[in-house]
């Protein structure tokens, strides 16, 4: 099985292609590294560095003839999506569109997209949210994810080509960039190792669903192993942790005690979020392992060593 992984060079993108080529996988990485890093991608593991909208990126998925695409390229950044949506829309949506359209006829037979729980339903009406919830997204990036989901139903249903779709909570782990698109996690650790001020947007009682990355690569394997017709999962904890107590809790994994000041609340990021992950538990026999603490010791630990290492 030939697998193309996109943003295999980011954050979670990489520790997906570690796993999936640990498991024996012929895999390879599309990126363009705007955010990823060549680092990230093991030597064995071909890398071909374009955007997902380029004529080449269409060309390699014609010529190589990928049977599954992992799709994790994106404009992911909420608050980048409200200043530029135009932005959003051409990576996001067109960018998926350019590869499907390469794929659906040179071999193409599955599609594990990375999308997002923690944008697309909105304001809870209850939580934990379950897949079925309504989706309001607040936010461009929200509507471009859910837009690309229904994009690949009707791949799914015009050309026969599965897709699973796996919902993420708030991810966070080791090689988290703490620039641009960062995670609010790798943001506070780094500047708690550094001795720089972190500051928390609005009252800091905004809830997050944080899900540590091994899990949730762990799950885009258990994805690639699902033979059943297209759905959507979500991958969280059901635990939501607000950011204050975030803060907090990051102070003790890294031995710093320093408090955040509080700054305004960001534009386009709701209140709460939180996924109820039972569906996956059921159909995908996939459950996170990783505690929030457990993960943020490991988390702390990976930012301690590169900062003794720089």
């Amino acid at each position: 099985m030939k697998i193309l992984v996109t943003g295999g060079a980011g954050f979670i993108g990489s520790h997906v292609t570690d796993l999936l080529t640990n498991q024996g996988y012929s895999v390879e990485v599309l990126d363009d590294l705007s955010s990823g890093l060549r680092e990230n991608v093991p030597q064995s593991v071909k890398l071909h560095v374009t955007d997902i909208q380029s004529p080449v990126a269409a060309s390699l998925m014609k010529k190589n003839r990928y049977q599954v695409l992992v799709h994790h390229a994106a404009q992911m950044d909420v608050r980048r999506s409200v200043e530029d949506p135009a932005f959003d829309v051409r990576v996001n949506i067109l960018g998926l569109i350019n590869l499907m359209e390469a794929g659906r006829e040179n071999g193409l037979r599955k599609v594990i997209f990375a999308s997002t729980g923690g944008a697309i339903y909105g304001e809870p009406e209850a939580g934990p949210q379950p897949e079925s919830h309504i989706q309001q997204p607040v936010s461009p990036y929200g509507i471009s994810k859910l837009t690309c989901e229904k994009l690949l139903h009707f791949y799914s249903h015009e050309y026969g080509i599965p897709y699973v779709a796996l919902r993420y909570g708030n991810v966070y782990g080791p090689r988290q960039n703490s620039h641009g698109e960062a995670g609010v996690i790798a943001i506070f650790t780094e500047r708690l190792l550094s001795g720089q001020p972190t500051t928390i947007h609005g009252d800091g009682r905004q809830t997050r669903d944080y899900v540590f990355v091994d899990d949730v690569a762990r799950a885009n394997f258990a994805a690639l192993n699902f033979h059943q017709e297209s759905t959507a999962f979500n991958i969280g904890t059901g635990i939501e942790t607000d950011v204050v107590t975030l803060h907090h809790r990051l102070q003790q994994a890294t031995g710093v005690k320093k408090s955040a000041a509080h700054g305004p609340q960001k534009s386009g990021e709701q209140r709460r979020s939180v996924l109820d992950c039972t569906k996956a538990a059921e159909y995908l026999a996939w459950k996170p392992k990783v505690s929030l603490d457990e993960g943020l010791r490991w988390t702390a630990e990976w930012f301690i060593a590169r900062k003794n290492s720089s």
